[in-house]
């Protein structure tokens, strides 16, 4: 089995076949294309994305029904076929894709949640990318009330 170096968990082991490949990478780490999403069972739900080439790249997210059980993925018919589904629905959260908010913890307040543009990974086949809306129906910086009893 392959390993990598990263910085919070350090040297880890991981099976080919569990990393998510991003065809497009992310705004601004367009040249990161694979990561680990790492469940840690002492964080449920908490999800980390691990750069498989870079040890300190590393999100942290949350299933997006997590944050809102009413979600509603708007993915452009680009986004659905690339990520191989037939682009003339929107996939089923959860089903067929896994939907995640990335967080971010600002210098002040509590932390926020991109609900704007959430990282979508086709479940079948590992394909994930930052499905970016249109509409402005969410924000990129909703409000977290508290993350304590999420990770503790």
């Amino acid at each position: 089995m392959p390993r990598i170096a990263t910085k919070y968990f350090g040297s880890m082991q991981y099976r080919e076949e569990d990393v998510v490949h991003f065809p497009f990478g992310f705004p601004a780490f367009e040249e990161e294309l694979q990561f680990l999403a790492i469940e840690r069972a002492e964080c449920t739900p908490l999800r980390f994305l691990q750069s498989v080439r870079q040890p300190g790249l590393c999100f942290l997210a949350l299933p997006i029904l997590i944050i809102d059980p009413d979600y509603q993925l708007a993915m452009t018919t680009e986004d659905i076929e690339s990520l191989q589904f037939d682009g003339s629905r929107q996939p089923a959260i959860g089903a067929e894709i896994e939907c995640l908010a990335i967080l971010v913890s600002p210098a002040e307040g509590p932390p926020t949640a991109n609900l704007l543009a959430p990282i979508v990974i086709n479940r079948a086949n590992r394909i994930g990318l930052q499905a970016i809306r249109s509409d402005s129906v969410y924000s990129h910086q909703h409000s977290l009330a508290s993350l304590a009893d999420v990770c503790s």
